[in-house]
């Protein structure tokens, strides 16, 4: 047997980190009408009129937010799986992909949150644009109000990213092995979409909470995660936990297929352009 060739994480922190940012900003820039529909859905109080006009607002400066912040998670997200994979069995390769999609949740959180806020203020109307509404923000909630539903948010993008990342990875080495080949970009974005659809449905009644915690404003409406809750059943049912829910399986689920497939071509692009150069290395060392 060879001897096993040594994990360069500064080249898997890199190509995490660019080929995150590219499928990141590719999902966002196609699926982001799906997602202000969605916001609004679960924005809107009783039998209040969703608007349907202006279903890319807030689009530039969501991508000014996600570019960073998808780049952030999968520079996490990759050296950190590499890592826990050497660190457990084989057999628990399912608990090494969840931590390191809960770890790299976290660590884009802190970019995520304020680019999810300013979106969905601006994708319910609030906002003309992402300077004024992070300026009025600020003004009228303190820096605080960028961080709005923060908790809420990491309740339901930790859990999330484990699952999604876990189911994602779990299924394309059980496919891997039945196969007994790599992937093709079609099978590789079939499994993301399932992984996303399935992932998105189960946290929907997060997805509400923190979608109302977001976009209250100073208003104040709810006091907190528990107290958006308890108000939410008591004033308009527990139905009011799946609003959104066709439109956001339907987002993660396309959002999935595509990110994952462009994920997987961008790091394939990316080794064989490693590859390339430590070839030509080589041949120079040998000259």
């Amino acid at each position: 047997m060879g001897e096993e060739k040594p994990i360069n994480f500064v080249h898997v922190l890199c190509d995490g980190v660019i080929a995150g940012g590219i499928a990141g900003v590719v999902v966002e820039a196609v699926l982001y009408p799906i997602d202000t529909i969605k916001t609004r859905l679960q924005a809107v109080h009783g039998g209040n009129i969703i608007q349907w006009k202006g279903l890319y607002s807030g689009l530039a400066g969501n991508l000014a937010g996600v570019l960073p912040a998808s780049a952030v998670f999968l520079g996490t997200y990759e050296p950190m799986k590499q890592k826990l994979l050497k660190i457990f069995p084989e057999n628990l390769s399912a608990l090494a992909h969840l931590t390191a999609g809960a770890i790299g949740g976290a660590a884009s959180s802190i970019i995520r949150v304020p680019t999810e806020v300013v979106k969905q203020r601006m994708q319910t109307g609030q906002f003309a644009s992402a300077p004024d509404a992070v300026r009025l923000i600020v003004a009228k909630e303190g820096f605080r109000g960028l961080y709005a539903g923060y908790n809420s948010f990491l309740l339901r993008d930790l859990p999330f990213d484990a699952i999604q990342f876990c189911l994602y990875e779990q299924l394309r080495i059980g496919y891997r092995i039945a196969a007994k080949r790599e992937l093709n970009d079609p099978e590789n974005a079939i499994i993301g979409a399932f992984a996303g659809a399935i992932t998105g449905a189960i946290t929907t009644p997060l997805d509400v909470m923190k979608t109302r915690l977001m976009v209250q404003g100073p208003a104040n409406q709810y006091n907190g995660l528990l107290h958006c809750c308890q108000t939410i059943l008591r004033e308009e049912g527990p139905a009011v936990f799946l609003k959104g829910l066709g439109p956001r399986i339907l987002w993660i689920g396309i959002g999935g297929s595509i990110f994952f497939g462009v994920l997987e071509r961008t790091k394939l692009l990316i080794s064989q352009q490693h590859s390339s150069k430590h070839s030509e290395s080589e041949l120079l060392k040998q000259l």
